[in-house]
């Protein structure tokens, strides 16, 4: 069995009686998991496991199911985000036109590693496999902006809009 290394959760009790109260307000309808997972995500910025096990619980749920869901879609996120989230199309047809230099560059000029935010909690950096814009390669998604034919020298360019 291998050793969680998960850091330790702040959420704020603020935080705690706005996800209660979201709780209540959908636990006696059916199928109200997503909206729910959605509206908290909004909240806490996040869905650590404690925050699932309370949403489980106060929905009357299983925490397998909870986690299930949670993991199923690419919008929920059991990490803390920044602001703006940058996502570099790593894909064939990017990937071709130089995306790994944008991604370089992308790590270097914010110091992040890839699937971390920045220590501003500013800029969140994802790799991603393809955006579905190939003919726009490489691609660079910030927030629900994207970007096609990014040159990786002025990337930065970009990324200094979102500050």
């Amino acid at each position: 069995m291998s050793e969680c290394k998960c850091e330790k959760v702040e959420i704020t009790t603020d935080e705690w009686a706005k996800v209660d109260e979201i709780i209540e307000r959908y636990k006696a309808k059916p199928g109200s998991l997503i909206p729910v997972l959605e509206q908290v995500q909004g909240v806490v910025g996040f869905l650590p496991a404690e925050v699932q096990h309370r949403i489980a619980e106060g929905l009357n749920l299983s925490r397998a199911l909870v986690y299930g869901v949670v993991t199923f879609y690419s919008f929920f996120t059991m990490v803390p985000r920044g602001r703006h989230i940058i996502r570099v199309c790593l894909g064939t047809a990017c990937y071709v036109k130089r995306s790994e230099e944008i991604l370089d560059k992308l790590k270097t000029e914010l110091t992040v590693s890839v699937g971390k935010m920045t220590e501003d909690k500013r800029y969140s950096l994802e790799s991603v496999r393809c955006l579905g814009a190939c003919g726009l390669a490489p691609v660079v998604v910030v927030d629900s902006d994207t970007y096609g034919a990014v040159d990786p020298v002025k990337v930065m360019e970009i990324v200094h809009k979102y500050e």
